[in-house]
């Protein structure tokens, strides 16, 4: 476990195992020890790179909004200070961070052999909403006042734990009873979270018009891994995503939306498992029928 400085925030940055590198993405509110059951399917063959975004896990408040192409810096730099710069690695991003892990690919495509998508965020048709500095006022200002109320110190954990156990589709919360109270008894955290869900829609546009300017790695693999627990309409949109990609489709299962907790197994094998992208090149973009917005 370390700390390194990136765009003057310090973040928190876990590095364990051996052999070619993966980099692993939690979802929005979520922390490094959310990987913890897929770690050890994974260190004996890999360098597993964990990191907390800002204002999320052990790591400093964000400094400023989060964006699509921000975020694949981030990824970048994280990669950099960990001294895997000249290490081209696997990209695996769990919901919101199916968005940043995309990016990434499309952005740093030299640094990139495999990209797994993990029950991701998936945002068909979006525009980014208007002022966003206001929203980012507004979040800022929700979670001081909260945290002055004293509602994450009371309320973070057990709210933690009760998400944790909705989003599954059998047990509870696996982490340890002291890393979620230092991390979900914070307002900073709290922040954190207003902060990245005030500005989805922004970054889900953002990653739709990079769709149109800069495709995939070609040769880069690119899995989509799908909970049974959202329904047929999620698998439908899933699978969607994936054929857009180019990508292998895996609908996984028993499996809630916390996918590494629930199925370890399929996260660990969709990193492992060799492939080539059909044809070494993303298909043309097609048109997905309208529906409710994605996680």
């Amino acid at each position: 476990m370390t700390f390194v400085r990136i765009g003057g925030v310090p973040h928190h940055v876990v590095v364990e195992g051996s052999g070619p590198v993966c980099v692993l993405s939690a979802g929005l509110g979520l922390a490094w020890f959310d990987w913890d059951p897929v770690v050890p399917l994974l260190a004996p063959h890999r360098t597993v790179v964990r990191f907390d975004r800002p204002g999320h896990g052990l790591s400093a408040p964000a400094t400023a909004a989060p964006t699509a192409a921000g975020e694949a810096r981030r990824i970048a730099a994280v990669l950099d200070a960990a001294g895997l710069r000249d290490r081209p690695a696997t990209v695996v991003g769990h919901s919101i961070a199916g968005f940043h892990a995309e990016a990434f690919a499309r952005l740093h495509p030299g640094r990139t052999t495999g990209v797994v998508l993990v029950d991701s965020s998936v945002e068909e048709y979006a525009a980014a909403p208007a002022a966003p500095a206001l929203r980012t006022a507004v979040a800022r200002a929700a979670g001081t006042a909260l945290g002055a109320a004293g509602v994450p110190a009371a309320f973070g954990p057990p709210v933690r734990r009760l998400t944790v156990r909705l989003s599954r589709t059998g047990g509870g919360d696996p982490a340890p009873a002291e890393p979620v109270r230092a991390v979900y008894g914070t307002t900073r955290v709290l922040r954190g979270a207003l902060l990245e869900n005030a500005h989805y829609r922004a970054v889900a546009a953002e990653l739709l018009a990079l769709r149109e300017r800069r495709p995939l790695p070609p040769g880069a693999p690119v899995t989509v891994l799908a909970a049974t627990s959202g329904g047929r309409g999620w698998t439908a949109r899933q699978r969607a995503l994936a054929l857009l990609l180019g990508a292998r489709f895996r609908e996984t299962g028993p499996a809630g939306h916390l996918l590494m907790l629930d199925r370890p197994d399929a996260v660990a094998e969709a990193v492992l498992e060799p492939a080539v992208r059909p044809g070494g090149r993303e298909p043309a973009p097609r048109a997905a029928p309208s529906s409710p917005p994605g996680r």
